[in-house]
């Protein structure tokens, strides 16, 4: 309940308070909260100087307990109408302000979690072998990406060059990328660090996260499969990845929660998640200049997030405020389902028709792309996660 007229269908409702940092004209970055159509302006809303830093940060790793007691402050703020007259004045019209990369981030991890989108892969790169490599139904396969380079929404994106070898040239060239692609992700954020040395298990996952938020990690295909043995992925992903500005908190998707996938065989007992489910019921949507290409499903994801975690502290490594792991790319397993070009038009073999007549098989210059999402909230509510846009710039 609010005192607040909120859209009907809004997803920023009472049940959701994303949080994200904006600034108005003439103004530093601060903290601010999403309510329907409108920002609450945190740091004036509250007098927490923590919320006029600039980024997330400093207010995530406070911890669980700090983020619970501000969520349920909030929600006392904007369901008693008695606190309308201090409450109203902080309310900015969300078109009104510019949004800001919401966290400084630490460390940036990608993983590889969906199976549809492994096999698909698989079933392209390797059409005589496997679909999945061995290791694939055993442990989350991840690699560390560049956190310089993790951008907000609304960043363009430059065509990046690089070297590529098709299969019937001698030698690599070097130019910009022909097969720009995207990879529609969900992303969590970690607010709280953990010790070098200590695994951090699956049971604390919520001691350490403290959200969600889109991902789009662009990839630049023929510059990644040029590159990409033995190591793995680096110019081909570094060069740029979006992310949403809100961040919903993982307190808001309790009601999203599902039991994972069946696996294939029992796991080992750091990532058996049997009494520790952190599947989620959320459904991404990806539109290319406006037309809706693809919603993929992430709750059909093998590996979950809290999996991810504990995978990638399994060996000690510690974490930092401000990392962010994304879940890679999410594909479900009908092609209106599959997040990435390369899937949706079979490695170009299979152009996507689109409504004005023409095709794609990756992106073109000009090409925008708007990756968006929700999930079910309580009673009946929907929890939106905003967009990620990002606009193709030709190579300079």
């Amino acid at each position: 309940m609010t005192w607040l007229d909120l859209p009907a269908d809004t997803g920023f409702g009472p049940d959701n308070l994303p949080y994200g940092v904006f600034s108005t004209p003439g103004t530093s970055p601060r903290t601010g909260v999403a309510i329907g159509d409108r920002v609450l302006d945190l740091a004036a809303a509250t007098h927490d100087p923590v919320h006029a830093t600039g980024s997330l940060n400093a207010f995530m790793a406070r911890g669980p307990a700090a983020w619970a007691a501000v969520r349920s402050r909030l929600q006392e703020l904007i369901g008693d109408a008695a606190h309308r007259g201090d409450v109203e004045p902080h309310l900015l019209p969300q078109d009104a302000v510019t949004m800001h990369l919401p966290v400084e981030v630490a460390d940036y991890v990608d993983f590889y979690s969906s199976r549809h989108h492994a096999e698909n892969l698989g079933r392209i790169l390797r059409p005589d072998g496997e679909p999945l490599p061995p290791n694939w139904t055993h442990l989350p396969i991840g690699y560390h990406g560049r956190a310089g380079t993790v951008r907000v929404s609304g960043t363009p994106v430059v065509r990046p060059s690089g070297q590529r070898k098709a299969p019937r040239d001698d030698v690599p060239t070097f130019g910009p990328t022909q097969r720009l692609d995207i990879e529609a992700e969900v992303g969590f954020v970690v607010g709280m660090p953990s010790t070098l040395g200590e695994p951090v298990p699956l049971r604390a996952f919520p001691d350490h996260v403290f959200g969600a938020c889109l991902v789009n990690d662009w990839s630049a295909r023929d510059l990644q499969s040029w590159e990409y043995v033995p190591l793995g992925p680096f110019l081909g992903k570094s060069f740029l990845t979006s992310v949403s500005p809100w961040v919903v908190p993982l307190a808001a998707l309790e009601a999203a929660r599902v039991n994972p996938p069946p696996r294939d065989h029992p796991l080992v007992p750091y990532l058996d998640d049997e009494t520790h489910p952190w599947g989620l019921d959320i459904t991404l949507e990806v539109r290319l200049n406006g037309e809706r290409i693809s919603r993929p499903p992430f709750g059909s994801m093998y590996w979950t997030p809290a999996q991810q975690l504990a995978h990638l502290t399994a060996n000690g490594a510690a974490l930092r405020t401000g990392d962010l792991f994304a879940s890679g790319t999410v594909s479900g397993p009908e092609r209106h389902q599959r997040g990435s070009l390369i899937e949706l038009s079979w490695n170009g073999r299979k152009p996507l028709p689109l409504a004005d007549g023409s095709t794609r098989t990756f992106l073109e210059d000009g090409d925008v792309v708007t990756i968006s999402a929700s999930a079910p909230g309580p009673v009946g509510t929907r929890i939106g996660f905003g967009e990620v846009i990002g606009q193709v710039l030709r190579a300079r």
